[in-house]
């Protein structure tokens, strides 16, 4: 299987609202900077692949116009995903493990700011049983937060807890929404509060991919892609058990997260209680250091917030934070489907 890197990520400052700039608009800069950050041009790409989705743009087709940001010129291999754009990331990185391109742009976004995101997420629930119903995100994220308590597996302090270090650890990010430690708030849905949500936001990220020696020409220290695999839960909630995640556990198995201990850990969970799932379910010990970005809790733009995990999993590596990551994406309600990939880099030269 050919080695297949992350050489280069970028993405925007994430904010509450962006009335004033369209998604093309929104997507340009990030685009210019992650091919500058390797001197590839439009041109030297060989596959374009990206994550959005409709219902948030309000209207069909959308991620057409979002090419306009590409570039017209010249003609490019393309594909879209109506998923986070850490999906766009594996149809990339399976193309490259073809053999049918040597780099590829990978990119998504979202703009939550132009309507309730909380009920247009009530789309993606089964339409004959749940979706009659208009439960929103947060308050099916509440159901498994208080299976979680119920089960003993956490309370609310501790939830407070993992929002507190999360929103610490962001003040180093300039990219993000919230930085900095701040009260927990009233209860958005028991036993959630404010603290324990993400914020609402609109941003975009991208990376570019690049295969064997192509790979080493553009990036000093490549993230190295040592395992992705990506697994999906029942659709129906009542049949699965929402204190565990047994999606996530087998992709992280198939993507060889197993085999040897991670030292970093970018992990998807748009709330609080998701961290506790998925921490059981990844085996972090205490050693690891989870989210050191500051996470979704701190920016969460939809669609856009799967592939920032793993870019920021991918620039840990680069910049020498990190020697083995581990990133994990997520869509849909209460953790249904999962995604998991294992970076590596090459060992330093002392």
């Amino acid at each position: 299987m050919r080695d297949v890197a992350i050489v280069a990520f970028s993405q925007t400052d994430h904010v509450r609202r962006s009335e004033d700039v369209s998604e093309v608009e929104m997507l340009m800069p990030v685009l210019h900077d992650v091919l500058e950050r390797t001197g590839l041009r439009t041109g030297d790409i060989g596959f374009t692949c990206s994550g959005s989705c409709d219902y948030l743009a309000g209207r069909a087709f959308s991620f057409t116009m979002a090419l306009d940001g590409v570039g017209a010129w010249p003609p490019i291999p393309e594909s879209h995903v109506e998923m986070d754009g850490a999906w766009a990331l594996y149809e990339a990185w399976v193309k490259l493990l073809t053999g049918e391109a040597d780099t590829a742009l990978v990119y998504a976004y979202g703009k939550s700011s132009p309507g309730s995101v909380r009920d247009v997420l009530t789309r993606q629930l089964d339409p004959y049983y749940l979706a009659p119903l208009w439960p929103d995100s947060v308050a099916l994220a509440a159901l498994q937060a208080q299976a979680l308590i119920d089960a003993g597996e956490t309370d609310e302090p501790a939830l407070a807890a993992i929002a507190a270090r999360s929103r610490t650890a962001a003040e180093g990010n300039p990219h993000a929404q919230l930085r900095g430690p701040r009260p927990q708030g009233g209860y958005v849905v028991r036993p959630l509060r404010t603290g324990d949500c993400p914020p609402v936001g609109d941003g975009a990220a991208a990376v570019v991919l690049a295969a064997g020696d192509r790979a080493r020409d553009l990036c000093d220290r490549p993230a190295w892609i040592r395992g992705m695999d990506h697994r999906v839960e029942p659709h129906a909630l009542g049949v699965r058990d929402l204190t565990d995640s047994p999606s996530t556990r087998l992709a992280a198995e198939r993507a060889g997260a197993f085999a040897r201990p991670v030292d970093t850990a970018e992990l998807h969970a748009p709330f609080t209680s998701q961290e506790v799932v998925l921490r059981k379910a990844l085996r972090l010990g205490g050693s690891v250091t989870v989210n050191p970005s500051g996470g979704p809790l701190a920016a969460n733009p939809v669609m856009a917030a799967g592939l920032i995990r793993v870019g920021e999993a991918a620039a840990a590596v680069h910049r020498g934070a990190s020697d083995r990551a581990l990133a994990h994406a997520t869509s849909g309600p209460c953790l249904q489907q999962n995604l998991v990939a294992v970076l590596e880099g090459e060992p330093h030269v002392r």
